[in-house]
């Protein structure tokens, strides 16, 4: 299996400890799939994971970093999004996949709803520690 290769210049590191900033995320992002030429439906589901992203950062983190990446893999062009952060971790992170699991009151619709927009999810979580999770959606 091949490695994706990064585009080292066209990295966004984006600090995220408020509404703004998964508001200048979600922007950077959406901008970032438009120069590559994603489909305007594959813009939207890009900009709406990031959202999803570092928002759940802010809810329970309160502080991360939202890392967003053109990958190639072969003739295939995609784009990465890393959300990290050192809060809490997930306690649970099968039971976090579930659709309805939440641990803040609200519908516990995020992280499902990313890994089914994305076409690559991974999700790395050590409680007290910190959450690390990475998408990909390849350009169709």
């Amino acid at each position: 299996m091949q490695t994706p290769l990064f585009r080292d210049a066209l990295v966004s590191q984006l600090s995220i400890a408020s509404d703004f900033d998964v508001v200048a995320a979600r922007r950077r992002g959406r901008s970032v799939a438009m120069a590559a030429s994603f489909a305007p439906a594959d813009v939207t589901l890009v900009a709406a994971a990031i959202s999803e992203l570092a928002r759940n950062i802010v809810l329970h983190a309160k502080r991360g970093e939202i890392t967003i990446q053109l990958v190639e893999l072969g003739d295939q062009r995609g784009i990465r999004i890393e959300a990290s952060d050192e809060g809490p971790g997930i306690a649970d992170v099968e039971g976090a996949l579930e659709l309805g699991y939440s641990t803040s009151g609200h519908l516990g619709l995020g992280l499902p709803a990313v890994r089914r927009i994305m076409d690559e999810f991974s999700v790395q979580s050590v409680p007290t520690q910190g959450t690390r999770v990475v998408v990909t959606k390849w350009r169709t």
